[in-house]
C-alpha cells in the first residue's frame, strides 16, 4: 500500500479478560487511534480481542492489550496468534504496543510475530517517570534523522528479543542498554513500541513523531 493512500486500521484495545488494573487501555487506545487517524487513515477501535486477532479485517493491526488475568481456552489464544500470523503472511502490518508483548503467553506464534516477549519472573521495569529513549539513527527508515525520545513512561527491561529484529531504540538501566522499540520485515511488517503505559506517553512530541514514522513505514509499499 502506498503510504499516502487511506488504509484500514484496527486498534485492538484491552478489554474483558485482556484488561488489567495497571493500564487504562481505553484511554491509550484512543490516543493511538488519534495519531493514526491524523495521518488520514480510517481507524476502528475494538475491544473484543480474540475475534479481532483471529480474523483481522485491516491493513494495519495496532494491538494494545494486556495479558489475560484468567486462563483462556488454548484454542482461542492459539487461533488469535495464528490469525495475526496469517495477517502478516498476506502482507498486513502489525504495531504492538507496551504490555501487548506479554499477551498470549501460551501462544508461541504471537511471540514470533512480535519479535520478542515479556519473560514473567525476569522482565521488569523501574518506577514510571521521565526517561530518555536513545534512537539508533541510520539503522532503519523509522528512525532516520531521529536521535531520542523524552517521555513519561515505564521502561521495560530484560525483554526477550528475537535475533532477526532491527532495534530502533533502547534505554539505559542497571548499567546496560535495554531494547524497547524494534522493527522486522517479512512476512509483513512489524513494529514493537514498548512505550505507552498511560496517556502521558502520548503527550511526548518525540513519541508521537516516532509513532507517525512507524505507521508510515508499516503501510508503505516497497
Amino acid at each position: 500500500m502506498n503510504a499516502a493512500a487511506t488504509a484500514r486500521v484496527t486498534v485492538v484495545s484491552g478489554d474483558g479478560p485482556y484488561a488489567d488494573a495497571w493500564h487504562d487501555f481505553a484511554a491509550t487506545s484512543a490516543r493511538l487511534a488519534r495519531v493514526v487517524a491524523g495521518l488520514g487513515h480510517r481507524v476502528t477501535v475494538v475491544g473484543d480481542v480474540e475475534p479481532a486477532l483471529t480474523a483481522p479485517d485491516a491493513d494495519l493491526l495496532v494491538v494494545n492489550v494486556g495479558n489475560p488475568a484468567v486462563e483462556r481456552p488454548a484454542d482461542r489464544t492459539l487461533a488469535a496468534a495464528d490469525g495475526v500470523r496469517r495477517h502478516l503472511a498476506d502482507g498486513g502490518a502489525l504495531l504492538a504496543v507496551h504490555i501487548s508483548i506479554g499477551a498470549l503467553t501460551d501462544a508461541p506464534g504471537w511471540t514470533r510475530s512480535v519479535g520478542g516477549r515479556w519473560v514473567w519472573g525476569r522482565s521488569h521495569h523501574p518506577d514510571i517517570g521521565t526517561a530518555t529513549i536513545r534512537l539508533h539513527a541510520g539503522v532503519h527508515p523509522v528512525v532516520e534523522g531521529l536521535h531520542e525520545v523524552v517521555v513519561h513512561d515505564e521502561r521495560y527491561c530484560d525483554l526477550e528479543v528475537a535475533d532477526d529484529v532491527t532495534v530502533l531504540g533502547d534505554h539505559a538501566e542497571g548499567g546496560r542498554h535495554h531494547p524497547v522499540v524494534w522493527a522486522r520485515s517479512g512476512p509483513g511488517r512489524v513494529v514493537y513500541d514498548g512505550l505507552g503505559h498511560d496517556v502521558r506517553s502520548f503527550d511526548s512530541a518525540g513519541h508521537v513523531a516516532l509513532l507517525r514514522r512507524a505507521v508510515r513505514w508499516l503501510l508503505a509499499d516497497g
